[in-house]
């Protein structure tokens, strides 16, 4: 995949893990290209790379300088509970658009982005959702995340509507960096008549406050955080000209009131390339439908919604592929199966489509959990169907691990003796190395110096053998515990696998574990959406 030409472009911001930005930032592209390109930082990364924050990610070659390992990409699981909601309350079972022109209603309780977040300060999951088909905005709670309640509010009475502005897509995020209470909650909703993303606070989340409207945009157009610049990214629909080819354009901006962008001022972002794989029964050139995304530990999050056509007897089998970003703009998209998958068994709840929820996942334990629209379908119909939310859970960090068992019929592509990964140069100011792995047999770390050579006492041959399967196993030598002479100075690690999956590492500053780094929407045990220590 070739790098983009304005990829050389540096002397911009440098960021927390030492890639430096080109300028200007964003990149001004000139159109969206289908021709697969590779982040700039892959393809010339930093010559030392920071990872004070968050866990270390393989889901990508950034911090590989060799390997003998395979990396396999893993598939979220869907839970057996679902649909986690369902429209059941009168005012979800609406679609006054059915009743006007004959159709079959299409029942609405469903994430279209919307949010699910944890709060800390109340301890409980919060869903903002479509409640009836493009009606309304309401909002359920939840002590687990699987058990949703329907407290009622004085917005509508009697019901847990908190916006009855009739809506299309729409983003909620929970917003605990804001000093002003009145504001901890925002909302970007797209409004069909202006065009644009209509722009409200919260201080509850339940009564909201318009505030201004954004520049021009589509519908499907959303909008997250990137905890890492501090500042607020609008994904925003675009269509390339004389066509309904959807691609996105990008916007930042510091002020979240501040998204009075003009027609032509967002950039073009992402689309779909040639990599992008058809449906066997549609054999048409998939579209980005929607891109939702979070800071996750060290590394931006994303989902592509991906659209890969659609017949009169079904509606669009939406789906959802998994992305990462290191500098919150370019995407590393190394697996292009689907994430989260639409079912291909008619009549479950998710047989028609698949969309995201802002905020993306949630940190649960040793799992993440991701809340997804999911629509039922009518057969021999385009129609929606019942449209209510869903949950897929993964391993913490889970998204790809690497191992020392190829699977048959894949070539090596470095001789697998000794089977191992060597990362290229780091710092950290850190002191407990840990590492998130599955282990049969065992994993060693040594360390190395600035010239490859092992630093005693850090070797190998010392290194206790880690074993078992969990998301923090910790990392000792004989005779040394902790990195504490080695922080500040640029080194590398090497680790040796036996039967075993890597699928990250970190440096703590604590015994405990934390990371520093991002907890997408947040989770139970967490005082903010930080892993800075247990709440």
């Amino acid at each position: 995949m070739p790098a983009p030409a304005w990829s050389q472009n540096t002397g911009g911001e440098v960021l927390y893990n030492g890639i430096v930005l080109p300028t200007p930032w964003p990149p001004r592209r000139r159109s969206i290209t289908t021709i697969p390109e590779r982040a700039p930082y892959l393809a010339s990364p930093p010559d030392v790379i920071k990872i004070d924050i968050g866990r270390q990610l393989f889901v990508d070659d950034f911090l590989i300088e060799e390997s003998s390992l395979y990396r396999r990409f893993h598939q979220a699981t869907y839970h057996p509970s679902n649909p986690v909601l369902a429209p059941v309350r009168d005012w979800e079972r609406r679609d006054p658009f059915a009743t006007t022109t004959g159709n079959a209603p299409s029942p609405t309780a469903m994430v279209f982005s919307d949010g699910v977040f944890y709060d800390p300060a109340q301890k409980l999951f919060k869903m903002w959702y479509m409640a009836g088909y493009q009606q309304h905005t309401a909002l359920a709670v939840s002590p687990d995340g699987i058990t949703w309640e329907r407290p009622a509010h004085d917005v509508v009475a009697g019901t847990n509507i908190v916006s009855t502005q009739g809506r299309d897509s729409s983003t909620v995020w929970l917003d605990l960096d804001d000093p002003d209470p009145r504001a901890r909650y925002k909302m970007a909703a797209y409004d069909l008549n202006l065009k644009a993303l209509r722009l409200s606070q919260s201080g509850d989340g339940v009564h909201w406050r318009e505030m201004t409207r954004s520049g021009p945009c589509g519908d499907r157009s959303t909008m997250f955080r990137n905890p890492f610049r501090r500042v607020w990214t609008f994904s925003l629909r675009a269509d390339a000209p004389n066509s309904l080819y959807r691609f996105r354009r990008y916007a930042e901006t510091k002020d979240f009131l501040s998204a009075a962008w003009t027609e032509t001022e967002p950039v073009a972002w992402t689309s779909a390339d040639r990599l992008d794989i058809q449906r066997p029964d549609l054999k048409t050139d998939p579209q980005i439908y929607n891109l939702d995304a979070v800071g996750y530990e060290s590394l931006m999050l994303g989902l592509f919604n991906m659209y890969r056509g659609e017949r009169p007897d079904r509606e669009k089998p939406n789906d959802l592929c998994v992305a990462f970003s290191r500098d919150g703009f370019h995407w590393s998209r190394e697996n292009r199966q689907p994430f989260i998958p639409v079912s291909e068994r008619q009549g479950e709840w998710n047989w028609a489509n698949v969309q995201s929820a802002g905020g993306v996942c949630t940190v649960v334990g040793d799992r993440l959990h991701f809340y997804v629209s999911g629509r039922q379908g009518i057969p021999g119909t385009g129609l929606p169907g019942e449209c209510s939310t869903g949950l897929a859970t993964l391993r913490r960090d889970g998204f790809a691990s690497l191992g020392d068992r190829w699977p048959a019929g894949v070539p090596r592509q470095v001789s697998a003796t000794p089977a191992r990964l060597t990362t290229r140069p780091v710092t950290f100011t850190g002191r407990h190395l840990f590492l998130n792995a599955n282990i049969d047999g065992d994993i060693r770390v040594e360390v190395l110096d600035a010239a490859g050579r092992v630093i005693e006492p850090y070797t190998s041959e010392r290194s206790v053998p880690v074993t078992g399967d969990a998301t923090r196993l910790p990392v000792t030598w004989r005779g040394r515990s902790t990195l504490d002479e080695l922080r500040g100075e640029t080194v590398r690690f090497r680790f040796t696998l036996t039967r075993a999956e890597l699928f990250a590492f970190w440096v703590s500053p604590a015994p405990g574990g934390h990371s520093r780094g991002f907890l997408a929407a947040g989770g139970p045990g967490y005082a903010r959406h930080e892993d800075v220590g247990s709440a």
